[in-house]
């Protein structure tokens, strides 16, 4: 008969425990495919399983090698020389070239899913022998590297054929063992990976219908991590008590704004979208509902980015309902509109938000605001499809650069993906330039006139910039509040409580 002491089957328990970092949200993923996914959790977790070319240093916005070795620019900036690396497998086992990078960017950019357009700028893609890759691009683009770190770049595996799929098969530190659609998703590392393994053996992703159940979580210790999202007092109330729990915080590119389907009446006139904008009281809803948590914003390039312009004025009530009589709107006869809103993808407070939009917007006495809201995946279906003319949405960057806060938003190509549909000849000229400019000076020059043209035109309202918010158990260890907002899994690890 074999004995085994106490401390063995403690020693073995700690070790299990150790070897699984649980995160819990709110949030959802609503695909897995680097071709197609385009919101923040989607992102994120490709962002831990697959790589692209190049990705971001940990911590900074400092671009550094993955999947390429080393890069050569060349042709005054039109041509981009890349070395790969070798020995790199994907999950599948099958073997990482330049024919395989070369397969997967040309799929992104055929398949035409949301972020498609960020690829555009290409103009061809080809393996030049078995490791090096050649892009040749339309027009030099400064923040080209920066575009290639971001989820729609990575390489897929070679059984990844001409339509989407969730099978999530990359090159690298996590795998997906398994995925419960909104209810659990499991990685477990990658003991081939070319790199350093992920410090932990499984990361596991579980998901709560709000913000009380998240909160109820990470206090009993049934989750290690508490992410997107708690209620701002819920994030006040845990930073002051004592305990097991952690409370990090940090700076966040993160905007939120309300988008104008240009394309839908009445928000086809630029007079009533002028008139709505200066009806809105960011500083009320930063304060009330987010109890200064997060800041207003006056412009859709983040407050601390270069370029940054605060074009859209105070609130001036008196001079909205003198924009909305001089149309024809009164008391008898207000302006109807739909704002929708999505309940629970962006947080408790959406509903609140949306609310107080209407309260501020009915404060007129001119406009009568009716509330919808659906939930994420049939919203971005609406949004694509420009089923909503007036809603809410947040930016989460896709590369650090004043070019992402508004090309997206403002190119005639891009705008459709927001739901905005917006189109301005000068402005594609103004953003065609600045994305050609030589110098940071002359991009940021033209980015201001670019601002400035935003504001006239209104198709979106900057409310406010987020902070980001993280709870840990005591013991957690390696989770970074980065610029870029990736939460890299691969990093993080759990010890014993001391």
């Amino acid at each position: 008969m074999v004995s085994i002491s106490s401390g063995c089957i403690e020693e073995a328990k700690e070790k299990e425990r150790t070897e699984v970092v649980i995160l819990g949200t709110t949030d959802k993923i609503v695909s897995l495919d680097p071709a197609k996914a385009y919101d923040y959790l989607s992102v994120n977790v490709i962002n831990n399983v697959f790589e692209g070319l190049v990705g971001y240093e940990v911590g900074s916005s400092n671009i550094v090698p993955l999947l390429a070795e080393s890069w050569e620019v060349k042709d005054n900036g039109m041509t981009y020389l890349f070395k790969l690396r070798k020995g790199v497998k994907f999950h599948d086992g099958s073997e990482f070239n330049a024919e395989v990078m070369e397969k997967s960017i040309k799929r992104a950019m055929e398949l035409k899913g949301d972020p498609s357009f960020l690829l555009d700028v290409i103009d061809e893609v080809k393996a030049v022998d078995e490791y090096t890759l050649e892009i040749k691009l339309k027009y030099p683009f400064s923040p080209f590297l920066s575009v290639l770190a971001f989820s729609v770049a990575s390489a897929v595996s070679p059984s990844y054929g001409e339509e989407f799929t969730d099978e999530a098969i990359g090159t690298g530190p996590y795998k997906l063992e398994k995925w419960t659609r909104d209810v659990e998703l499991v990685l477990v590392r990658n003991e081939e990976y070319w790199g350093e393994k992920a410090r932990t053996k499984r990361f596991v992703i579980r998901f709560y219908q709000d913000s009380s159940q998240l909160r109820l979580a990470i206090e009993r210790g049934e989750i290690d991590i508490a992410y997107r999202e708690l209620k701002p007092l819920d994030i006040i109330d845990l930073k002051e008590k004592k305990g097991d729990l952690i409370v990090l915080e940090g700076d966040s590119p993160v905007i939120r704004y309300l988008v104008f389907n240009v394309k839908k009446e009445p928000f086809n006139d630029p007079s009533i979208r002028k008139a709505i904008s200066l009806a809105i009281n960011r500083k009320e809803i930063a304060e009330k509902i987010f109890f200064g948590t997060v800041k207003p914003l006056y412009s859709m390039v983040p407050e601390g980015m270069w370029s940054h312009s605060e074009v859209f004025p105070e609130r001036d009530l008196k001079r909205s309902s003198e924009i909305l009589r001089s149309l024809g709107y009164s008391e008898e006869k207000p302006l109807e509109i739909t704002l929708w809103y999505t309940p629970t993808h962006y947080g408790p407070t959406e509903a609140d938000v949306a609310q107080m939009i209407k309260q501020q917007l009915e404060e007129t006495g001119l406009i009568k605001v009716n509330l919808e809201s659906v939930e994420w995946a049939t919203y971005t279906d609406y949004m694509r499809k420009g089923t909503m003319g007036f809603f809410l949405l947040g930016w989460y960057p896709d590369y650090l650069d004043p070019d992402d806060y508004l090309w997206p938003f403002l190119q005639s190509d891009a705008s459709p993906s927001l739901g905005s549909f917006y189109s301005n000849e000068r402005m594609d000229e103004l953003l065609l330039e600045a994305r050609k400019a030589e110098s940071r000076e002359e991009r940021e020059k033209i980015y201001k006139e670019v601002q400035e043209l935003l504001a006239q035109e209104v198709p979106y309202i900057p409310l406010w910039q987020g902070r980001q918010y993280v709870v840990l158990r005591r013991g957690v260890r390696g989770v970074v509040l980065e610029p870029t907002q990736i939460f890299r899994y691969y990093i993080v690890e759990k010890g014993a409580v001391g």
